[in-house]
């Protein structure tokens, strides 16, 4: 069952993309697309239920199925499905109907690295999968062919790949220092590098889980490796932005997760999550500080990220079932509320034609349904009751006192209220500012159900998460951790 699950989850986008390619008919490829992701979505949350019962392996070992690799599948399944449906609405607005099969069918390949980078059970093809991610996702950060677009598609693909060169150098390392146990020729698994690892050399196991944090840090958006991000958020059409910041950054962290794991049974695990707990606290602040003096609504939403991924590896560094479990929690509810504050960014974008916040004015009133669910993620974002956000973050901090980093806790403490205010200034100013009024465009007076319904399907869950953890959520992290070498 677990496999014909994979095999459908995996051909869905795959079929979907052909499809796109082949008739290039715009309702086809946005119908196909929207089936695709429902399939996605409908296999993903059983193979989460399903992986308690695991670990399982399939293809010769290649492809593996376990607890947390299943949640990080589950989070990017909800944000494909969202920014699908979202898609529908988004693109309508754009009047460019002779290039909808190209943005579907990339749309689709990205969906489908994304999918096959969290089931890789070998170190090396899990590398190739995440450079996927990143060849596919290039051409969709620079899809509408403007100068902004085409200058942030080339940072984009630049930098991070630099980036995930230092996560190849990385990884040749882990091998080279397994190959002094096991052998000059084996199976690079997780299993197989976690077994190996009490064994290796320490100091090679460092260098190499430096420079995996560092490579594959870039891809997550952890400052100082963030900087192609903002401008990559900025310039993509607003439901890849969704993708990227929702689905694939969770992708690129489940690697570090992976390697933490191998560092700790190592013996170097006290270096390697202080290191990681710097990384987080630095992305917290740089996300401050640029939260502040923001100026441009998506780039808003961009540091935004930061600042998350940089909350969500001091969950991971912190350790122990309270932060670990915080972690992974925050993965979800950053998926649903970024996926919200996307889609409210790109309405208010088209609705008034500019991409600055000082531009924008009295968007409640304008437009009420959708104004009242974008202020609602607005602030469940900076991390306030009662939403999901909110509930992972304290946990995050209760871990962090617990486990001796009452240093990062602090920090992380402090610059979340910085943020707070920071962030809803900029939503006061486009709520209740009355002048200088810059108008709807004339197309833009109303907006259709295609962009509206995924906003209230992402803020209903996040408002929910943060009222009621579900004991089957709990119970499932809680065993995850465990698995992960993370809690006794």
């Amino acid at each position: 069952m677990e496999a014909g699950l994979l095999s459908i989850l995996i051909s869905a986008p795959l079929i979907a993309a052909i499809l796109c390619i082949t008739i290039r008919s715009p309702r086809v490829c946005e119908a196909a697309n929207l089936i695709a992701a429902g399939i996605g979505f409908g296999c993903a949350a059983p193979l989460a239920v399903i992986s308690r019962n695991g670990p399982f392996f399939y293809w010769s070992g290649y492809v593996i199925l376990d607890m947390t690799g299943s949640w990080v599948l589950l989070c990017s399944a909800i944000v494909y499905l969202l920014a699908s449906i979202y898609s529908v609405g988004y693109m309508r607005m754009l009047g460019r109907d002779e290039k909808l099969w190209g943005y579907y069918a990339l749309f689709e390949g990205f969906a489908l690295t994304i999918f096959v980078s969290t089931i890789m059970n070998n170190a090396g093809l899990y590398w190739i999968a995440i450079e996927l991610t990143t060849l596919v996702s290039t051409f969709l950060v620079g899809f509408e062919r403007v100068a902004e677009s085409m200058e942030a598609a080339w940072k984009y693909i630049i930098i991070v790949s630099a980036g995930i060169s230092i996560a190849l150098l990385g990884t040749v390392l882990f091998y080279w220092a397994g190959s002094f146990v096991l052998g000059p020729s084996y199976d690079m698994t997780w299993s197989a590098l976690r077994d190996a690892a009490p064994r290796m050399n320490q100091e090679l196991v460092i260098l190499a889980f430096l420079l995996v944090l560092v490579g594959y840090g870039t891809k997550v958006g952890l400052a100082p490796m963030h900087t192609w991000l903002p401008d990559a958020h900025s310039e993509a059409p607003a439901p890849i932005s969704a993708m990227l910041s929702g689905a694939l950054l969770n992708g690129a962290m489940l690697g570090i997760v992976r390697y933490l794991e191998i560092a700790d049974t190592a013996g170097v695990g006290s270096l390697a999550r202080n290191v990681l707990a710097g990384f987080g606290v630095f992305s917290l602040l740089v996300g401050a500080l640029f939260i502040v003096r923001q100026t441009g609504i998506k780039r808003l939403m961009a540091y935004s990220s930061v600042e998350h991924m940089g909350v969500i590896a001091l969950g991971v560094a912190f350790g122990g079932i309270l932060g670990t479990v915080g972690a992974l929690y925050h993965m979800l509810n950053h998926s649903l509320n970024k996926s919200l504050m996307f889609f409210g960014a790109g309405n208010a974008m088209r609705l008034y034609g500019t991409k600055r916040i000082s531009r924008i004015h009295t968007f409640g009133e304008t437009f009420p349904v959708s104004g009242a669910l974008w202020l609602a993620g607005a602030v469940a974002i900076t991390g306030a009751p009662p939403f999901g956000l909110f509930l992972s973050e304290f946990v995050i901090l209760r871990a962090g006192f617990q486990q001796s980093f009452a240093w990062a806790a602090g920090a992380m403490l402090l610059l979340l209220i910085v943020i707070f205010v920071g962030f809803l200034n900029h939503f006061r100013a486009m709520y209740y500012e009355r002048t200088p009024r810059h108008e709807a465009t004339d197309g833009g007076t109303a907006l259709s159900a295609w962009c509206v319904t995924p906003m209230w399907l992402a803020a209903a869950p996040l408002l929910l998460l943060g009222v009621w953890w579900p004991a089957e959520i709990w119970e499932h992290l809680v065993a995850a951790t465990r698995l992960l070498g993370g809690a006794p």
